[in-house]
């Protein structure tokens, strides 16, 4: 109980000059709310150990909603359980279960309208449609939550985090599970999220669409149904994250769709269908990241351009890289390939002879998938020696000038 009173301390300093007011399980919702209305801004509502049967809880004052053990809020599948309209409300360490479903409204176990300088933290929701849900509001802190939806199907699953229209949010050490995303951001600037562990998603561990200048680092995506997508957004940093096992026919750790002027740096990208995959998406620098045992370690379209990709360790992929066109209109350098058969006579660590990534196999996988067939077959072993010998499908200017002898430790 000391941990919880210091962390409320910390974030609302105005605790002590403010009053508690104890709420026992023994009341229903209208009492609950009859409560919430006499409280004064900057109290405190002690929610007593007990399984409450409530629903839409309104909280529009700065308050902080707190436990002092096991406290379960049910929403008996029917409704929200609390939305918050307001500035510095601090919500810890309460159990949100069974929010309601709606195919018209996106109901939730927690909803933030028009909020700021509002702190979710140490909470437990499960079985939620939305589990949280942030719309028009600024400086949120989203902080080591546990969320667990029920993944049955797209249709009837929200996001485990959503947000709309919003700034300067942190999402922080949350451990998210089956829902449709696990993080949803749109039109979300300036914002930061880190340290979450995001797994078993129905669609996307995280999912960006025309949210700017953001910072995602050290999160773990693993076993979604198609990795990350990062869509129609500039200025995007992806850092020291960790892409593994997003599997399917169509997935992969990472999706780029018409994003620009982006850093995606000592990531590393292990056992997915592809690394990543990028279209329409231009002056990127990928640089320092490991792709190992994908099947796909970097898909290039031909629509892209001005991308910097240089020092990444390539490593037991079955494609290191593949593209759909012959124009080639990115630069890849200093790259470590695993299939690099090239010398070092000077022993500087940089190869000696140039290293044409975009195998023969890959090429033609992109003109028909049903030749995946013939792929380690001999004549196929035979045809990969004689293109690196005398290219003539692989396009001339896809090539590493400098290729790494040695893999890059990347932390």
């Amino acid at each position: 109980m000391i941990w919880l009173v210091i962390t409320v301390v910390m974030h609302c300093p105005y605790m002590a000059n403010a009053g508690t007011k104890q709420i026992p399980p023994t009341l229903d919702s209208t009492q609950i709310k009859t409560i919430i209305r006499s409280a004064d801004p900057f109290d405190t509502l002690l929610f007593l150990d007990g399984h409450y049967y409530i629903h839409d809880i309104i909280i529009d004052k700065p308050l902080t909603i707190l436990s002092n053990g096991n406290v379960i809020l049910d929403g008996e599948g029917k409704y929200e359980i609390m939305v918050i309209s307001a500035k510095k409300v601090n919500v810890f360490n309460l159990d949100f279960i069974n929010s309601g479903y709606s195919s018209l409204n996106d109901y939730a176990a927690i909803k933030l309208i028009n909020c700021s300088e509002v702190v979710i933290s140490n909470n437990r929701i499960k079985n939620a449609f939305f589990a949280i849900h942030i719309s028009n509001s600024t400086h949120i802190r989203v902080h080591q939550n546990t969320i667990e939806g029920n993944a049955y199907s797209e249709q009837l699953n929200g996001n485990a985090v959503h947000a709309w229209k919003c700034s300067h949010l942190l999402i922080e050490n949350n451990i998210l599970s089956r829902h449709r995303d696990g993080i949803y951001l749109e039109f979300v600037s300036n914002s930061v999220i880190r340290e979450n562990s995001s797994f078993m998603q129905m669609r996307y561990g995280l999912h960006f669409m025309f949210s700017n200048d953001d910072l995602y680092e050290n999160n773990t995506f693993c076993k979604n149904g198609a990795g990350v997508a990062v869509m129609y957004s500039k200025n995007v940093k992806m850092v020291k994250n960790t892409f593994i096992q997003n599997i399917g026919s169509s997935a992969y750790g990472l999706l780029l769709k018409d994003i620009t002027d982006s850093e995606i740096n000592h990531n590393a990208f292990l056992q997915n269908t592809k690394g990543i995959d990028m279209e329409g998406s231009n002056r990127i620098k990928i640089e320092f990241n490991t792709f190992e045992d994908n099947g796909w370690g970097l898909a290039i379209q031909a629509s892209c351009m001005d991308n910097i990709i240089n020092r990444n360790n390539f490593i037991n992929n079955s494609f290191d890289v593949s593209t759909n066109g012959r124009v080639i209109l990115n630069k890849f350098d200093q790259n470590y390939w695993d299939r690099y058969t090239g010398y070092d006579l000077n022993k500087d660590s940089t190869g000696d002879v140039p290293h044409r990534p975009l195998s023969f196999m890959s090429t033609l996988m992109e003109q028909s998938q049903g030749i995946l067939i013939l792929m380690n077959s001999f004549i196929i072993h035979l045809f990969e020696k004689l293109e690196r010998i005398i290219p003539t499908l692989t396009p001339e200017d896809f090539i590493d000038l400098n290729p790494s002898m040695h893999a890059y430790s990347i932390n």
